[in-house]
């Protein structure tokens, strides 16, 4: 499932392509006609991230909320439409053709798999296909979403301490704890066994015995860890892969840090570093720092890799 760096990266590619800008909006696959039919034609205004959850807002108080879960894509490329001559009125600009025209005209671009909603402009397509959620929402709607989520590391807004309030008043392993969505957003199996394994910490102790200098480096090695996942399409928790990325966007000063993944479809991974981790898959593998066999369990629906030896730290 993706995790909530690939949430945030998604928000930010919609932004360059969208925002600010009337969208033909449609349902090629058809499963999403109605919603479509509700922006259609609007601008976007801006797209945002929750930890898991996309929030993309358009004018008059629309919002159309995605989650991805555990198969869906959300591409976004450049695209030309191709428009005939006659196919607006003379002296017409590509940029000025009504939306609804564009979703005729866009419909000249190749439908690759299901796709359940079409974004359009004179530049840009972005194709969701698979997702868990896509839903047209109220203001209030999506204020009660956001109440149910924990504090998201990505999110300037955050507050590690209504996590930490969570997770020192339950019983519930810190394992189980770090996949709860309402506990902490954003955060999925795969940073959950790495940053674990970071701070050599148990990650069958329960919460309630989780020292808060534990729970705030924890927090403070994701709000570090995080960004870089957006800027370069990566997990990144290896010491030494977490350096390069950090040198490489300390050197960057034009704001265009991930400009490698930027052009991206968002359908893949990104490519620059070599795909590696601490923990995560490697049953059976000796431990990195000392030796000993890589354990896995069922924790929370998801395969749990942790140390033995190195994580007894609460």
């Amino acid at each position: 499932m993706p995790e909530g760096h690939t949430t945030h990266a998604l928000a930010g590619r919609l932004n360059r392509a969208f925002a600010g800008s009337p969208v033909a909006v449609s349902s090629p696959q058809g499963r999403f006609d109605d919603g479509a039919a509700l922006l259609d034609g609007l601008t976007l205004t801006e797209a945002s991230a929750w930890g898991k959850h996309l929030f993309v807002e358009f004018e008059g108080e629309r919002w159309l909320n995605v989650h991805l879960g555990l198969i869906g894509r959300f591409s976004v490329r450049r695209h030309h439409l191709g428009l005939q001559p006659d196919a607006r009125p003379a002296g017409m600009p590509e940029s000025q053709v009504p939306p609804r025209t564009q979703v005729l005209l866009g419909s000249q671009i190749p439908v690759e798999g299901q796709v359940r909603l079409r974004l359009l402009n004179d530049a840009w397509v972005g194709d969701l296909r698979g997702p868990t959620v896509c839903a047209v929402l109220t203001p209030d709607k999506v204020d009660q979403i956001r109440a149910r989520l924990g504090p998201d590391p990505l999110r300037p807004d955050a507050d590690p301490g209504l996590a930490l309030h969570r997770i020192s008043g339950s019983a519930r392993p810190i394992g189980e704890l770090l996949m709860d969505q309402g506990v902490l957003a954003g955060v999925g199996n795969v940073y959950r066994c790495e940053v674990l394994f970071r701070h050599r910490v148990d990650p069958f102790r329960p919460g309630r015995e989780i020292r808060p200098v534990t729970w705030q480096a924890i927090w403070d090695d994701l709000v570090t860890l995080m960004p870089l996942g957006v800027a370069f399409g990566q997990i990144l928790t290896m010491d030494d892969q977490v350096a390069d990325a950090m040198q490489a966007l300390a050197e960057v000063t034009d704001g265009s840090a991930a400009a490698h993944t930027e052009a991206g479809t968002g359908a893949r991974l990104g490519d620059r570093f070599e795909r590696r981790f601490y923990l995560y898959k490697r049953t059976g593998e000796p431990c990195r720092v000392c030796g000993a066999r890589v354990r896995t369990r069922l924790v929370a629906g998801r395969n749990l890799f942790w140390c033995g030896r190195c994580q007894r730290r609460r």
